[in-house]
């Protein structure tokens, strides 16, 4: 069996999400093939995404692909990008209807053993505070990490949660647009040209 099928099968939170206000049953959404250039490396699926079985299958996915500069046929692309989120299920809602945090079970159970799947990887796209602790460590606010994505390009950017709860935080921080943006459709095009040009000269 493969280890996206194997994440497929995985029930290791079942009793943790029955005792939640959705009592829902796991359902894993992995998203990735070695042959991924670009990771997508999320916080957690959301009630959308976990009916729909489709990364970032929401209104916050379509905020995403706008940012990135991919249509949706070439955000599906598995050959291209690799979803890999915090958790792999949706990890409910608590009594407020508030989203509860990924399982850190998840990631200590899969999230080596994914990327270690992944050796194709040209860029690396954190999305959200969760993202940005899993694979940098930073655990300062998230507009000072993101102020400071210079650091990290190109081969990593790091974004906020594309959620529309920060439309605020846009309005407040357009150099995020004016500036970051930019850099990161120019450097995913450059990836998609490349890997484009590789598969022309294999053929």
């Amino acid at each position: 069996m493969s280890l996206a099928k194997d994440i497929a099968a995985c029930r290791i939170c079942a009793d943790r999400f029955a005792a939640t206000a959705t009592r829902h049953t796991p359902r894993p959404v992995p998203w990735f093939r070695p042959s991924a250039r670009i990771l997508i490396a999320g916080q957690a699926p959301g009630l959308r995404v976990h009916e729909a079985g489709k990364p970032f299958f929401d209104r916050s996915g379509d905020r995403l692909r706008d940012w990135l500069g991919l249509s949706q046929e070439e955000f599906y692309d598995l050959n291209l990008v690799a979803c890999v989120p915090a958790a792999f299920c949706f990890p409910g809602y608590n009594a407020k209807r508030a989203d509860l945090p990924p399982p850190p079970i998840c990631a200590g159970t899969w999230q080596d053993k994914v990327m270690e799947e992944l050796p194709a990887l040209q860029l690396k796209i954190l999305v959200g505070a969760y993202a940005h602790r899993n694979h940098l460590g930073e655990k300062g606010p998230l507009t000072e990490t993101v102020q400071n994505w210079q650091r990290h390009a190109p081969g990593v950017f790091v974004l906020p949660h594309p959620s529309w709860r920060n439309t605020g935080w846009l309005r407040r921080n357009p150099w995020f647009e004016a500036d970051l943006l930019p850099e990161l459709k120019a450097t995913i095009r450059s990836v998609m040209d490349q890997t484009q040009s590789n598969q022309q000269h294999s053929s």
